[in-house]
């Protein structure tokens, strides 16, 4: 498509952190035009209320959540919606001749036992599993490019996947399981309240929570299998952090024989060498959630423990940027044929 041609998009579920970033970011992208925003709490209210950062910039009102009206008015939707709501209006939107880019958890699992297991409900429209892209943008490219429904990652597989996936594509790591050991900020609990995210508890605060059954440990695992064509056990332990946004995930794997650091960086310089958003950096130099704030970029390093057959590769993200809306933008990006980097391309902003 054209850059000179703006297309339509609405935003499903535009008042939770998400929404807001994706709104964000979608005001100076150069070929789109948000159309439509809805909010069943917020609907008939302005947008910028709701997200007073947009004041000037976003001048349209939340409406409810109706396919019929997303369609007359859009080209491509994202769903930013709870699991178990995505899915009801996926297909509708489809069928109506929209893209969609997905950020639940609604299509992200192939098999619908696997959701039905984590996810504590049946999957809605397990016909539309087969045809969603996992939309890590970077490894899906061309899938992607084709794809009219994408199922976006969640904030932890994208920083975990980010590091990992070289590894085992290269046939580095030795068999056995790998731990992803993440830490992230409260954003990522959402903007709803919570006791779980309540200032008091979270500031001065850090540890883990839901040890060995969080959600996302199966999408992991999901496509760590994929890129090395056999089941990867992960060990996955996710931390909250007092901070407002950002993953760094360090992900703990053994390798097939010694190698050293230079071995080991030279995989991620291979495969990320041209990659817009992915910054390798230098050796001695490790990931910060500082650098990457409010951006779609993962900055990644790899180090090997004493001995040589130990490793540990660390990634740092924006859970609302490149482990969600920026994500997003990427994959429709890529599915509507504009540059890749078209409204993503500016450094993260610090202190």
């Amino acid at each position: 498509m054209r850059m000179g041609k703006k297309i339509r998009v609405a935003i499903v579920g535009g008042s939770g952190y998400t929404g807001g970033e994706l709104l964000r970011l979608l005001v100076r992208h150069p070929s789109v035009r948000v159309a439509l925003a809805t909010s069943e709490r917020e609907a008939g209210k302005p947008v910028a209320e709701s997200h007073p950062f947009l004041r000037g910039f976003v001048a349209i009102e939340f409406v409810k959540a109706d396919p019929a009206a997303v369609a007359r008015s859009s080209d491509l939707a994202f769903l930013a919606l709870p699991h178990g709501e995505s899915v009801k209006m996926a297909r509708p939107l489809l069928e109506a001749g929209l893209k969609v880019v997905d950020l639940s958890a609604d299509f992200r699992l192939k098999d619908p036992r696997t959701y039905r297991r984590w996810y504590d409900t049946t999957h809605g429209d397990p016909d539309l599993l087969h045809e969603a892209v996992y939309g890590l943008t970077e490894f899906r490219r061309k899938e992607v490019g084709r794809a009219r429904l994408v199922a976006n990652p969640g904030c932890y597989p994208t920083a975990a996947l980010m590091g990992l996936l070289p590894f085992l594509e290269s046939g580095v790591v030795a068999p056995g399981s790998v731990i992803v050991d993440a830490k992230s900020g409260v954003s990522g609990a959402g903007r709803t309240p919570s006791a779980a995210a309540h200032y008091p508890e979270t500031t001065e605060a850090f540890g883990p929570y839901k040890v060995g059954n969080h959600r996302h440990t199966p999408e992991i695992a999901q496509e760590a299998a994929v890129a090395l064509g056999r089941r990867v056990p992960v060990r996955f332990v996710p931390h909250l952090v007092p901070m407002s946004r950002g993953i760094l995930a360090a992900v703990y794997f053994r390798t097939r024989r010694a190698v050293d650091d230079e071995a080991l960086r030279a995989v991620l310089v291979r495969r990320y060498g041209h990659e817009p958003f992915v910054r390798v950096l230098p050796p001695g130099l490790f990931p910060n959630t500082r650098d990457v704030r409010g951006t779609n970029l993962a900055d990644v390093q790899v180090k090997v423990f004493e001995g040589g057959r130990d490793a540990v590769v660390m990634a740092a993200i924006d859970n609302l940027g490149k482990g969600a809306a920026g994500q997003a933008i990427q994959n429709m990006n890529v599915m509507m044929g504009f540059p890749e980097t078209a409204g993503l391309d500016f450094p993260g902003a610090v202190p």
